[in-house]
């Protein structure tokens, strides 16, 4: 699948918290580390155009498949397949741990800019700055029962969808399928092909990928707990944290489900530096359709925390 185009390769491997994680690396060894988070339904390869520029740059570049995705996999079959944000955070803190990292640059949309924006929020001493694609992240659940417009509900169809059994029966028998239908409603300028489409859609073999969205959903919707293991993590992301650290949020101007916003809208939520910016003709996969873009706002970003450890 997805034969003759570019792939993040070859893949590590290293156990991290509760899983083992595949990785691509590239970059120097001692270069600034930057983590680059995809999100769901797509895989690593969002950042295939990002990663060799930040390299070149000099940045230690680290692009993990999350949990359910990929060849990353449980360490332990009792482990809950949780899909709930404290996990995802978590599981960047952990994947620092096990490479040596104290301190890393996080970016990412989706999934992975929750995961980024959690971290930051709960971990600010490990962050040296944050990229997040639709600004501030972390899930108010408080909330979680509170209607959308309807335009905006229509493109969510799949949050309700997946609150169902059928929905379940649906996602392990139409991954792919279920992925399409939602890229192009992410992403209506996108002319993406077949082939990237069936690269990404490799990772949703993982054995975990559906129990993992399953629960993402339900969880958020409020259908279902969280795991144990995370509930004071939970409890501390109920208070919407701010992330106190130097942030570039981005907006697509041609996201089909995510309308961009201005800098005000979650201003009180970033208490450090940030710069928010919009990024013509891209949708929801920014860094895969705007990659020139993305890499710059980790470049900028970086500055950012170097201009304000020198003040």
């Amino acid at each position: 699948m997805g034969e003759g185009l570019q792939r993040l390769e070859p893949l590590r491997h290293v156990a991290a918290g509760v899983l083992n994680v595949t990785y691509f690396e590239a970059g120097p060894a001692d270069g600034r580390p930057v983590i680059l988070l995809h999100g769901f339904p797509y895989d690593i390869h969002s950042y295939v155009d990002v990663a060799p520029r930040l390299a070149e740059a000099g940045f230690r570049v680290i692009v993990p498949y999350l949990r359910g995705h990929g060849g990353t996999r449980f360490r332990d079959r009792a482990t809950p397949r949780s899909g709930q944000q404290a996990a995802l955070g978590r599981d960047v803190i952990d994947l620092m741990d096990a490479l040596g990292i104290e301190r890393a640059v996080l970016a990412g949309y989706d999934w992975g800019g929750r995961a980024a924006c959690v971290a930051a929020a709960l971990w600010p001493e490990r962050v040296e700055g944050i990229v997040s694609v639709n600004g501030y992240l972390v899930q108010d659940l408080s909330a979680a029962m509170a209607p959308l417009p309807p335009q905006l509900e229509a493109g969510f169809w799949y949050f309700f969808y997946f609150l169902t059994e059928r929905g379940r029966a649906g996602l392990a028998a139409h991954r792919r399928e279920i992925a399409e239908v939602i890229w192009r409603r992410n992403s209506p300028a996108w002319a993406f092909a077949d082939a990237e489409l069936d690269r990404a859609a490799a990772a949703f073999e993982n054995p975990d990928y559906v129990d993992v969205v399953i629960h993402s959903y339900r969880h958020r919707l409020g259908h279902v707990d969280g795991a144990p293991a995370y509930r004071d993590l939970e409890a501390r992301l109920a208070e919407l944290p701010p992330i106190p650290v130097p942030a570039v949020t981005l907006d697509g101007l041609a996201d089909g489900n995510f309308p961009a916003t201005d800098a005000a809208a979650s201003a009180a939520h970033f208490t450090g530096p940030r710069v928010h910016r919009h990024v013509p003709d891209a949708g929801h996969d920014l860094p895969q359709e705007a990659p020139e873009a993305f890499a710059a706002a980790v470049v900028e970003v970086a500055s950012l925390n170097s201009a304000d450890a020198a003040a």
